[in-house]
């Protein structure tokens, strides 16, 4: 017999995982400032950019990054000066992205074997990345440590494939540990790392400390995403001081350095919360931590790590679209200013399989042509995929549109690249647009050739050639 089955359709439901409903307006907090339009991205008109490159079409400021990594870099260090910085290679992993950041001074964070080649194969050198992640092979494990890369130890059976491959090199290898909490302030992510409250992170630090082929560097904790409340940062760094001053306490060995990981929002907003929902600006973050670590006596105070993503690109990153289709068209013209409640809605040229963040954030959408707000009204805004749930925006306010209209989505730059997929169509371009304007294509728009190329297909399921 089959199941029964629900009447209604219930879409992914929004966990405390990506933040809170609820978000904590802090002080100096600043409202979103959504324009109404976007025709141009830093000087270069949207019709120019598709007419060469093509609808969709990622684009990329490339000023917008290093203002906001300089910010940044200069919120932490003007409070703490003995901050380093990482940048999170998952986030979006396009060379020339990562490239910015690099030569911006950031080292690099990657949790996979995959991107530890990237980071490789850019010219990073191992002592310059940090591989985290719960899912480390043995072969990438024990190819970091030779490199010089610090490793952050995730669980037990990692710690102990450390543990040997560590005693057949002839030096001790720097490790890192992760370690997980509840601030309650933040959802928990036990996840990923030794838990702190039960002991569990002690036992792994006294361990490794024993361990002759072994150096703890590292304290580390990433206490999630899309943090909208700074003092969960202070709790987690007064509570790995904590740890760290009770195996001084016990050992005589104090850990030179406590990681923080990241988790600082953008400007997007999760689906249920208001449009004047006020972000933490950086600097609120960077006296968070910076207020715990000052605390301590000038000598003991550790080298201050962070492993940011999300912060430092999703605002630098757009998604040129086109509309392809009016859906109940008769109807929306007919309730144009009528009210709210039109059935009208547009079908674009992306859809979920380029904006997976979609599914949690309520991606900006602007038309590229001003409107008076009398002259808008409520839509839904489709993705282009064969599948009902491919919804970009179940509501947006927008001005009449044909097909051809193009709309610009922001901020997408975090995530959407590397989480994007080949389905039912081919990935578009991305540009990047320089700081002098010009518009430089940093990964071409996929061909067939490059789904295909790494198939094989039987001799006896070949098609002869007709």
């Amino acid at each position: 017999m089959r199941a029964p089955q629900s009447k209604t359709y219930s879409p992914p439901t929004i966990t405390g995982e990506l933040g809170r409903g609820d978000a904590v307006v802090a002080r100096n907090s600043h409202n979103r400032n959504v324009p109404s339009f976007c025709d141009q991205i830093d000087g270069v008109n949207i019709d120019d950019l598709v007419s060469q490159f093509g609808s969709p079409l990622f684009v990329f400021s490339e000023r917008t990054v290093i203002e906001t990594a300089r910010r940044a870099k200069k919120a932490f260090s003007d409070v703490y000066p003995n901050t380093t910085f990482a940048w999170s290679y998952k986030t979006n992993y396009l060379k020339a992205i990562c490239n910015i950041f690099h030569k911006e001074g950031w080292i690099a964070e990657v949790v996979s074997d995959f991107e530890y080649q990237k980071a490789e194969h850019a010219g990073i050198p191992g002592k310059d990345i940090i591989y985290n992640g719960p899912c480390k092979s043995r072969e990438s494990l024990e190819h970091a440590l030779r490199q010089g890369s610090l490793v952050q130890i995730d669980n037990w059976d990692e710690l102990r494939a450390i543990e040997e491959i560590a005693s057949t090199m002839h030096r001790r290898v720097d490790v890192g540990v992760r370690i997980w909490m509840d601030t309650g302030l933040t959802p928990a992510w036990s996840k990923f790392g030794f838990a702190l409250a039960n002991g569990e992170a002690a036992r792994a630090v006294l361990r490794i400390i024993s361990n002759p082929h072994l150096n703890l560097n590292t304290l580390h904790s990433h206490i999630g995403t899309y943090v909208l409340e700074p003092k969960a940062y202070a709790v987690a760094a007064e509570r790995l001081v904590t740890l760290r001053e009770i195996v001084f306490r016990k050992t005589g060995h104090l850990v030179p350095c406590v990681n923080l990981g990241g988790g600082f929002p953008s400007n997007s907003l999760l689906h249920e919360m208001p449009e004047n929902t006020k972000v933490p600006p950086i600097e609120e973050y960077a006296e968070a931590i910076a207020g715990v670590l000052n605390a301590l006596p000038r000598a003991q105070r550790p080298q201050l790590r962070l492993e940011t993503g999300r912060h430092l690109i999703d605002d630098a990153g757009y998604l040129i679209a086109s509309v392809v289709a009016v859906k109940g068209a008769e109807r929306h013209k007919a309730k144009l200013n009528s009210g709210k409640q039109s059935h009208g809605g547009y079908i674009v040229d992306v859809g979920v399989n380029l904006l997976y963040t979609s599914t949690w954030f309520r991606v900006g959408v602007m038309p590229t042509t001003p409107s008076h707000p009398l002259h808008t009204n409520a839509v839904k805004l489709y993705g282009c995929l064969c599948m009902n749930i491919d919804v970009i925006r179940e509501e947006v306010e927008l001005p009449p549109l044909e097909v051809n209209d193009k709309l610009v989505l922001h901020p997408v730059g975090a995530y959407n690249l590397t989480q994007s997929m080949q389905f039912i169509g081919l990935r578009p371009a991305v540009v990047l647009i320089g700081l002098d304007g010009t518009v430089n294509v940093i990964r071409r728009r996929e061909k067939l050739i490059d789904i295909e190329n790494g198939e094989q297909v039987p001799t006896y399921l070949q098609l002869e050639a007709t």
